[in-house]
């Protein structure tokens, strides 16, 4: 039980409402109402006089039995008040019916004593619920769902608008208090903009506002990334690009499905993606021809039918180029591009009849393999786990499985198997990521085994003791070097989950999916709200083992670098900021150090060229902590000038020293420097 929603009176913040919303959501379920509380109608409207110090329930006219309620006073004469409520009196009707039988549009003229019903509008009240009055006419009523209704008799009818190519599934909207056509309008797309009170609208897309689920990279240079979102189909682009405009959205091609969530990239042929959408709907895209094919398995006429999740596992195998696997109640390996399949596991889940049916959204189905895992380095070693606590684990290509659940500790036990990462050193390594808060629990769950799960040892420590871990990655050149995907955020660890520490420069937000690249080492991470971040050059990460921690200084090896001329875009011209710009890797060499303790010395780099040639000089950072800068490939003024206005030109390729100087502690690593065709050098 708690409020679903509070409005306060604009001209006495002493008058409070709060609608109270009863539900129950478990892993296989959720209901709202009396069915949340044992046939007890505990919500509703309630409204205090005294600033919420008490408060009393408010039902002249209101439906029992409610669920999910929207509130909105209105700000000119605040005795007017609107809700939206959903009720199951008289019974509720299909999912996707847009009117309550006993629920909709209700208005108050007098500070909610005695209401009107005026419409049975409430489109999917458990994901929308939220009405908004006119703040200078209260006959001008908005109610969001999955498109925008607008009222101008204060409610008694609605009509859809005023979205022309607008995203569908409206969830917030703001009216402007000093100009009333001024409006805001949040969907599953991202913030819309109108100046006519609905209609007109303008998408602001500067916002990186990406829900990604799960993201892949292949191997091309620049290597491209595909990753699903939320309500907003699979795509895939460029880790960068050769423009000065950087990463923009028109670089981006959208790959298909309704809700994006796995992607892979053939692996024998670059023009091939196939992505998955809710309840394992699989298909395969030739970006040459952008024909698509279909490719989810469905059982022969009369079987019974396979079950798959709302995102339901897709992953490429590393040892056979000609396998993918999916997952639903059972695992299927699928060849031929994904055009042949075969099924090799039994249903994986508890088979509890009872947990097994969409119950509450009507989106989901639940008793299905929420996660699967192939090991890289023992082909047939697959894990796989459920979204009602089961762990399983094969050896032989899913010829046998091996039930683990029992062994997982009691914390987990029973509990929504959130992901699996299976070691990179020792086969029988994994880590286990059990996300309880279905169940009530939002502790953090993560676990490594050394026995190929016959037990587990827990590697939370330290992590937000309210944080439920997403996922748990193991660094692939350094098995003491874990990353954990949390509800709060990234985090690493250097010791094998002993303690854990928030990586810089990251938002305060969901981590869903985590992946190093293997040639670039670049780490690429998909929040839940803020889009994609890459980490470019991360293996210093994995090189910060304790020798490296206990020096005064180290530079780490840098990553070769290509002296190339980004290409003119509109970044040059005035006025072209409306668009969204992701950043480019830096231009140069990146270099990396870490520095034990701050001296206030300055941290001095120099670069040299065969025969310790001076090249450039450059100046760093002291923080303590792993510190890097950018060397532009160029020769700094101290040492070359510009030869009568050349202008500074890349050096030549081959290898340069890289010697760093931190009081009387120095480091020295080789950088190998490329240049692009047809760039001039010194």
């Amino acid at each position: 039980m708690g409020a679903g929603d509070v409005a306060v009176d604009p001209a006495n913040p002493q008058v409070v409402y709060a609608a109270l919303y009863a539900r129950r959501r478990t892993p296989w379920s959720f209901v709202a109402g009396p069915a949340a509380t044992d046939g007890k109608d505990l919500g509703g409207i309630f409204k205090s006089a005294d600033g919420g110090a008490t408060w009393r329930k408010l039902s002249g006219g209101l439906p029992t039995g409610t669920g999910r309620i929207g509130l909105a006073v209105y700000a000119k004469d605040p005795k007017v008040v609107y809700a939206i409520a959903q009720s199951d009196e008289a019974g509720t009707g299909a999912i996707d019916d847009v009117r309550s039988r006993r629920g909709g549009v209700f208005r108050s003229e007098d500070g909610g004593e005695t209401w009107t019903r005026t419409s049975p509008l409430d489109p999917r009240p458990f994901y929308f619920s939220q009405i908004r009055v006119d703040p200078t006419n209260d006959k001008r009523v908005y109610v969001l769902g999955f498109a925008l209704h607008v009222s101008d008799d204060g409610g008694k009818s609605f009509r859809e608008d005023l979205g022309e190519k607008v995203h569908p599934d409206d969830h917030a909207l703001a009216i402007d208090p000093r100009d009333p056509k001024h409006v805001l309008l949040g969907t599953d797309g991202g913030l819309y903009r109108s100046y006519k009170g609905g209609g007109g609208w303008e998408h602001l897309s500067r916002m990186a506002a990406g829900e990604f689920y799960r993201i892949n990279v292949d191997e091309s240079t620049p290597y491209r990334v595909c990753g699903g979102l939320q309500d907003n189909e699979n795509w895939v682009g460029p880790s960068r690009t050769r423009s000065k405009d950087g990463i923009v959205n028109q670089d981006w091609i959208a790959i298909g499905g309704g809700d994006g969530f796995y992607c892979v990239f053939d692996a024998k042929d670059p023009q091939l993606v196939y992505a998955e959408s809710q309840q394992g709907f699989v298909h395969r895209l030739d970006l040459r021809s952008g024909q698509v094919k279909n490719l989810r398995p469905e059982p022969a006429e009369g079987s019974t039918a396979f079950r798959f999740h709302w995102n339901s596992p897709l992953i490429g195998s590393r040892h056979d180029p000609d396998v993918l696997y999916l997952a639903g109640n059972r695992v299927f390996e699928l060849r031929g591009h994904g055009e042949q399949w075969r099924a090799i596991s039994p249903d994986l889940s508890s088979q509890d009849a009872a947990r097994t049916s969409a119950v509450g959204s009507g989106a989901e189905n639940f008793g299905v393999v929420y996660t699967l895992a192939e090991s890289p380095l023992a082909k047939g070693l697959l894990w796989a786990g459920t979204d009602d606590g089961k762990l399983w684990v094969t050896e032989d290509g899913g010829g046998h499985w091996t039930d683990l659940s029992a062994s997982v500790p009691a914390p987990a036990r029973g509990q929504w198997v959130s992901r699996i990462e299976p070691g990179h050193a020792d086969a029988k390594v994994a880590y286990l990521a059990v996300d309880a808060h279905r169940a009530g629990d939002y502790r953090p769950l993560a676990y490594r085994t050394a026995d190929l799960g016959r037990t587990w040892q827990p590697i939370a420590s330290d992590l937000r003791a309210d944080g439920p871990v997403k996922l748990v990655r193991e660094d692939p050149a350094n098995p003491q070097v874990l990353y954990a995907g949390t509800e709060f955020g990234l985090f690493a660890s250097f010791d094998r989950g002993g303690r854990w520490q928030a990586l810089g420069g990251q938002p305060t937000v969901g981590v869903d999916d985590i992946l190093v690249h293997p040639r670039e080492k670049d780490l690429v991470v998909a929040t839940h709200g803020r889009s994609l971040y890459i980490l470019d050059d991360a293996a210093p990460l994995a090189q910060l083992t304790p020798d490296v921690i206990a020096k005064d200084v180290h530079l780490f090896p840098p990553r070769a670098a290509l002296a190339a001329h980004l290409l003119p875009g509109f970044a040059d011209w005035q006025g072209a900021s409306g668009i969204y710009r992701g950043a480019n890797p830096p231009d140069g060499a990146i270099l990396t150090y870490w520095v034990k303790e701050d001296t206030g010395d300055p941290v001095k780099i120099a670069i040299e060229g065969p025969g310790e040639r001076p090249v450039a000089n450059l100046t760093g950072s002291s923080r303590a902590g792993l510190n890097r800068l950018t060397w532009d490939l160029m020769p700094s003024k101290d040492v070359l000038n510009e030869y009568g206005g050349e202008g500074r030109k890349f050096v030549p390729a081959g290898e340069y020293k890289v010697k760093l100087s931190y009081g009387k502690a120095k480091s020295e690593q080789t950088l190998e420097v490329d240049v692009a065709p047809g760039v001039e050098t010194r």
